[in-house]
């Protein structure tokens, strides 16, 4: 049985990759207390597992004393002498204990152990390994569903996607496959708990860094993202070198880049905008694609006014305020639109002041793609 119990052991090590120091120290300490049990001993014990040997022995630890008032803990220094006369009092004597029938309470003891070295021992590789990946994204299968979760496997471990983190938009089946994003990754008594969403707008950001190179290796920089799940998205880029046009770089050649990703949220219609650290530029290509007179800035309360033509009005408030909703939150400034017409009666706007065409443009999977990319610079995808 020894044999075989270290035999096991190695193979759990190479397996499993628990490291085998651990799996034996804690099955010293189960022997120790499975002998202190089944032989009902208060006395000190040490349990000695020998590899090379392939053998295990049980030893008693006594105290060398000149008197001794506990036999099970302690030995005379007479007695001490018999074993060795370099023995002095107050040294620690080993004598073998080990029962004729140890083996098969090893057996046993070894058993619980494993299981339970085993269970803590992949619970904590699995934890390292994906606290590694939190606010990083993750490829997955849908492998079942309840009232509150979406159970996707990453491999190694199912994660939970809540109800409150889906695209009201999207249909979920088993057997689909999805890319989530993973916001938290916890230790419990119970095991890792993963956490995932397909609404957090770090899943927006990683889409496009693993999407366009520029990204990833620094040139362009994902400055904010602003996300309405399911329905519009916006998100800000700037470019470190000069020579480089961020925006075109996000949309690629035909807007591939864009549409890849457009086409993994499920028809997500994504507005791709130049940051810039001036608010009167930064806010008017937020509020794309509408087009902007004047941005009037009020520093103090972080707040701009923003003048628009009276055509554009409903275009720069979008649905529902949408579009206006998204660019306040994609800027951090409060933004409070006003039409030509309204401006001029406030004495927001003269009858001299021109329109200031900062223009960009909403990317996303209708028709509007062909109207959009006939309106931008030819030079964009050179």
């Amino acid at each position: 049985m020894n044999k075989e119990l270290f035999e096991a052991i190695n193979f759990l090590e190479k397996e499993k990759g628990i490291n085998k120091d651990i799996l034996i120290e804690a099955l010293e300490a189960a022997l120790i207390s499975a002998y202190k049990k089944n032989f009902k001993s208060a006395t000190n014990v040490r349990v000695d597992l020998n590899e090379e040997a392939g053998k295990m022995a049980v030893f008693a630890q006594k105290e060398i004393v000149e008197e001794v008032d506990d036999p099970q803990q302690q030995l005379s220094l007479d007695e001490a002498h018999q074993i060795s006369p370099t023995y002095e009092v107050g040294d620690v004597v080993e004598i073998e204990v080990t029962p004729r029938d140890f083996g098969r309470i090893a057996a046993q003891a070894a058993k619980q152990v494993v299981t339970q070295r085993v269970r803590e021992a992949e619970r904590g590789i699995i934890y390292n390994e994906y606290i590694d990946r939190e606010d990083d994204i993750m490829n997955g299968t849908i492998q079942r569903m309840d009232g509150r979760f979406i159970y996707v496997n990453l491999g190694k471990i199912e994660a939970k996607l809540p109800e409150s983190e889906c695209i009201p938009s999207e249909t979920y089946n088993i057997h689909d496959r999805i890319k989530v994003y993973v916001t938290k990754v916890e230790n419990t008594s119970k095991g890792p708990n993963i956490f995932v969403s397909r609404t957090h707008p770090g899943l927006l950001k990683r889409l496009f860094e693993m999407e366009v190179p520029e990204i990833y290796d620094g040139t362009v920089e994902v400055k904010s993202v602003a996300r309405e799940a399911g329905d519009r998205s916006k998100i800000s880029v700037f470019a470190r070198d000069e020579e480089v046009d961020p925006v075109g770089s996000c949309v690629g050649q035909k807007g591939q880049r864009v549409q890849t990703i457009v086409d993994e949220l499920k028809g997500e219609k994504i507005d791709i905008v130049e940051w810039s650290e001036d608010p009167v530029v930064y806010v008017s290509n937020a509020l794309s694609p509408s087009k902007v007179v004047r941005v009037i800035v009020d520093d103090e309360n972080k707040a701009t006014t923003v003048i628009v033509p009276d055509y554009q009005l409903s275009l720069a408030i979008g649905k529902r305020g949408q579009n206006a909703r998204l660019a306040a939150k994609l800027t951090g400034w409060k933004i409070d639109i006003k039409s030509e017409s309204e401006a001029k009666d406030e004495g927001l706007l003269t009858e001299e002041d021109g329109e200031e065409n900062i223009d960009t443009l909403d990317y996303d999977d209708s028709a509007d793609y062909e109207e959009s990319f006939e309106e931008m610079d030819e030079d964009l995808f050179k």
